[in-house]
């Protein structure tokens, strides 16, 4: 089948290696989540290096942190922004360059009240911004802050039940949601459920919490058979066709995605054998994956990916970086929360897939040549970014450049995302 169109910028000449000598900030961001695991909004996460805090020149530092802030907020529909914010941007009032209808600005937990901060935040909460409190404790020399909590963050690794405790009943005197972080485990969100969070961030919907081993429903293993197709070069176009044809919702989606205006073809397509044809190899591998993921869609699932999107998106466009294949890489990225969105553990999805020894093991968590590209797609969510230290001095990889990189494929997936 021959490529005869290309949809995204080549990824090897877009993004350069050059050293860059400005100062670079890490980005990433978090999903949270309300109990029935609907998206409810994103925390952006920005650090100057490998820091938890910001280095170098404060007022320099909060402007890139706001340039940054605005290219990664989310469109209409994806619910709140959650903003890291220092001291200088509340009270030199340079936030409010964000929208006040969608903006949370989170006031660090290093942060005291003063009187000049203390009025910058009521001129804020007049002009219409609700705020966070991160990482908050029963103490007495932050009470000045709950005036103004719309939400209070509780970090469910750092505190006990007791603590906690203490923090709701503070809450509750100001009407402000609790939103519990860094839950990472099932066994953390029910607990947290138990307590009457109301939101909850961190990474338990990532890791499966499996009780029992059911069968792979049909409609499902088609769509991972379609994925193991999708994953051999070259495509045998009649047995992709076939299996798409077998399944009614996703040969629907399919089409639906082709002759949307994001990929923009000349002529509507009204087969798959055509939309094959017209888009190509690499980008049909991408449309179908796109499709696939929809139609895994549930209430529950929709964050997850969300998250698999950008996954694949990320790993595609850094493997030039790494002189690996980029389709090989986005089937990657797209198949590493398949074991979250099928609910079954990844060894017995991988059993249904012909994928070759170093795609298996990176999936399954082990160490392969292709491991890198998720590992950093990793710390941009996670914000680990003392990890990240580790992959960029292992590869000599950028900061700045996997920067960019992680920006184009959130815009990507927002916008794929919607279609």
């Amino acid at each position: 089948m021959t490529q005869v169109r290309q949809t995204d910028r080549d990824p090897s000449t877009t993004h350069e290696t050059k050293p860059v000598a400005a100062p670079t900030r890490f980005l990433g961001r978090q999903p949270i989540l309300d109990s029935r695991l609907n998206l409810y909004g994103y925390e952006l996460l920005f650090r100057a290096g490998t820091l938890n805090a910001f280095s170098g020149d404060g007022e320099e530092a909060t402007r890139q942190v706001i340039d940054n802030c605005l290219m990664l907020m989310p469109e209409t529909g994806q619910g709140k922004s959650f903003v890291n914010c220092t001291r200088d941007a509340l009270v030199s009032g340079i936030v409010t360059l964000l929208p006040p209808a969608t903006t949370v600005l989170e006031i660090l937990e290093d942060i005291s009240p003063d009187p000049e901060l203390i009025q910058a935040c009521c001129a804020l909460k007049k002009a219409g911004y609700h705020f966070a409190l991160d990482d908050f404790a029963p103490d007495d020399a932050k009470r000045p802050f709950l005036d103004f909590a719309d939400y209070i963050k509780v970090d469910f690794l750092a505190s006990d039940p007791a603590e906690r405790k203490l923090v709701y009943a503070m809450a509750a005197t100001v009407g402000a949601k609790i939103i519990a972080e860094k839950v990472e485990t099932a066994k953390d969100m029910q607990e947290a459920r138990a307590e009457g969070c109301d939101l909850f961030q961190g990474y338990f919907f990532c890791k499966p919490f499996v009780v029992s081993t059911r069968i792979i429903p049909q409609n499902r293993l088609i769509y991972l058979r379609i994925l193991a197709a999708l994953g051999r070069v070259p495509a045998d176009v009649s047995e992709i066709e076939q299996l798409v044809m077998s399944d009614a919702s996703i040969c629907y989606r399919l089409l639906r995605l082709v002759n949307s205006a994001l990929f923009a073809l000349p002529t509507p397509v009204t087969s798959v054998r055509s939309a094959l044809l017209l888009v190509g190899d690499d980008e049909f591998r991408k449309v179908v994956s796109v499709a696939i993921a929809n139609a895994f869609t549930t209430t529950g699932s929709k964050a997850v990916v969300q998250l698999a999107l950008e996954r694949a998106k990320f790993c595609e466009l850094l493997a030039p970086l790494l002189r690996q294949s980029p389709s090989k890489l986005y089937l990657l990225g797209m198949l590493s929360l398949i074991d979250v969105i099928l609910e079954l553990p990844m060894s017995q999805i991988l059993r249904t897939l012909p994928l070759d020894h170093e795609m298996k093991a990176a999936l399954l968590g082990r160490e392969s040549a292709l491991t890198t590209a998720l590992d950093l797609v990793r710390c941009h969510e996670s914000g680990n970014w003392e990890k990240y230290k580790e992959v960029e001095q292992k590869y000599g990889l950028s900061e700045i450049v996997a920067t960019s990189i992680y920006l184009e494929s959130v815009h990507w997936a927002d916008t794929i995302n919607r279609t």
